[in-house]
């Protein structure tokens, strides 16, 4: 009964300062249950809390639909669940005090039984839209540039950005991070902007050279940087910052410029392309079917503000060698937290594992009451998993990952289980031999079904919309 107290203490209110507030605790269960069950409802009665119910498996006859788990039908290894930790998301959490913040940060990433245990980390290499202004790591009085690279700095991090890294690589330092630029230096780009634009081929050289300098100076920070890709949507020229990079252009500057580069400073940073939207498979494609650039890449990366997630299905049949990895999707402040639910999981964390990701990242971690900061004419209404502003709110895209990242840490690997009606499903087998199966109900009614192991079963309830993760040995 301790461990509810503390538990719902943190949890099940998604409103309030760390430690406020308190909630009756389930009542005890009456019976062995051989599967703990996690849930969340649409309504936000209920927030991500481990239900009392008795699951136990037997072999008693019932006419309900099942979701077979089948552990001999093997998958791809899960790096991690997480979220961009924006320069932004940064300033805010730096913003509270030390307790708060240090007791922040373990909730969000560590293993201990008030924790959400995030695995995977996405950064902007200089500045995304959610920062509070522009910059690159490099920048010049125009009509300058800087061939050697002597001016390169991450000052503009190290004031928030980093030393919030450093505390969470303190906390989990098997965490995982990937890094991609919104724009490179404006000298480097043939229309002088923040905005669009593109990288002029005679600076393609010297801008490879520059993520060996960031690479090695997050090292140097204690941070180790475990993929970039190129470009963050590179189709999207009309974000500030933000570049556009055709496939092309993609394909020369990887196998002659980026991946010489890394392998030239000894790098093991994975180099992984695209990160945009599902709709134009055919750009990843494209880039992999050129052998010299192909040697140099790990995988692909997606978004989902356009096309279908299975999207990345299609890039897995065309090249079953590379991995996928599926890195943005923001939640809306003009949002339902029901309707978020349901399509953030549904998608996002069940349909990007289904479609063979290695990830699944929610965009940005934190940010203030009024959606800020962002850059002018950057995202102002992506609403963060915590709003930090005098209390500590938890949002939808807190939970929507949290359903994920709790139970199934990295290395864990994604075993068979089958849709059934509305009840959208993904199930993976961890490093300790644990079953996770995370259950949507996209149905507008509640749904009972079997979770079926081993020739043996258990009934459950979920609720129209809800989402449940359900664990057992």
């Amino acid at each position: 009964m301790i461990f509810w107290g503390i538990f719902t203490l943190l949890f099940a209110c998604s409103r309030g300062s760390l430690g406020g507030g308190t909630i009756d605790p389930p009542p005890p269960p009456v019976g062995t249950s051989d599967v703990d069950f996690w849930l969340t409802k649409n309504d936000q009665s209920v927030l991500l809390q481990k239900q009392s119910t008795v699951l136990a498996f037997g072999t008693t006859a019932n006419s309900n639909p099942s979701i077979d788990v089948d552990t001999t039908k093997t998958y791809q290894t899960i790096d991690g669940f997480g979220f961009t930790l924006t320069g932004g998301s940064a300033y805010v959490i730096n913003l509270l005090n030390a307790t708060d913040r240090t007791n922040l940060l373990n909730e969000l990433f560590g293993n201990g039984a008030n924790s959400i245990g995030i695995s995977y980390l996405r950064l902007s290499i200089g500045a995304s839209d959610l920062n509070a202004s522009v910059f690159s790591y490099d920048d010049l009085a125009q009509g300058n540039r800087d061939l050697n690279l002597d001016s390169f700095s991450l000052s503009k991090d190290t004031v928030d950005l980093i030393p919030i890294l450093k505390q969470i690589v303190a906390i989990n330092p098997a965490i995982k991070i990937i890094a991609t630029p919104w724009s490179p230096p404006v000298w480097m780009k043939d229309n002088n902007s923040t905005i669009g634009g593109s990288l002029q081929t005679k600076y393609y050289d010297v801008y490879a050279k520059y993520f060996v300098k960031y690479i090695q100076a997050m090292k140097a920070n204690g941070i180790g940087i475990d993929a970039i890709t190129p470009q963050n949507e590179p189709l999207n020229p009309g974000n500030n910052p933000s570049l556009s990079m055709s496939a092309q252009a993609q394909i020369n500057f990887i196998k002659n410029n980026l991946g010489p580069a890394f392998q030239a400073a000894g790098l093991t940073t994975k180099i992984i392309i695209y990160d945009h939207n599902c709709d134009h498979p055919d750009y990843p494609v494209s880039v992999l079917s050129d052998p010299a650039a192909n040697a140099f890449i790990n995988g692909s990366a997606f978004h989902l503000y356009a096309g279908d997630i299975s999207a990345m299905s299609t890039v897995h049949a065309a090249f079953p060698d590379k991995a996928l990895y599926f890195t943005e999707q923001y939640t809306s402040s003009t949002g339902r937290f029901g309707g978020d639910l349901k399509w953030h999981l549904k998608n996002v964390i069940i349909g990007s594992m289904r479609n063979w990701s290695r990830v699944a990242l929610e965009w940005n971690l934190a940010n203030d009451p009024t959606f800020n900061p962002h850059t002018s004419g950057g995202c102002d209404q992506c609403k963060g998993a915590l709003t930090l502003g005098g209390t500590i709110t938890r949002n939808v895209g807190y939970y929507i990952v949290a359903h994920a990242s709790k139970f199934v840490p990295a290395g864990s690997v994604r075993i068979g289980s089958n849709i059934t009606g509305s009840l959208q499903n993904v199930a993976f087998k961890t490093p300790a031999g644990k079953k996770v199966l995370i259950v949507e109900n996209d149905g507008a009614s509640d749904a009972t079904f079997n979770i079926r192991f081993n020739n043996k079963w258990t009934a459950t309830t979920l609720a129209a919309g809800a989402a449940g993760t359900y664990i057992w040995n």
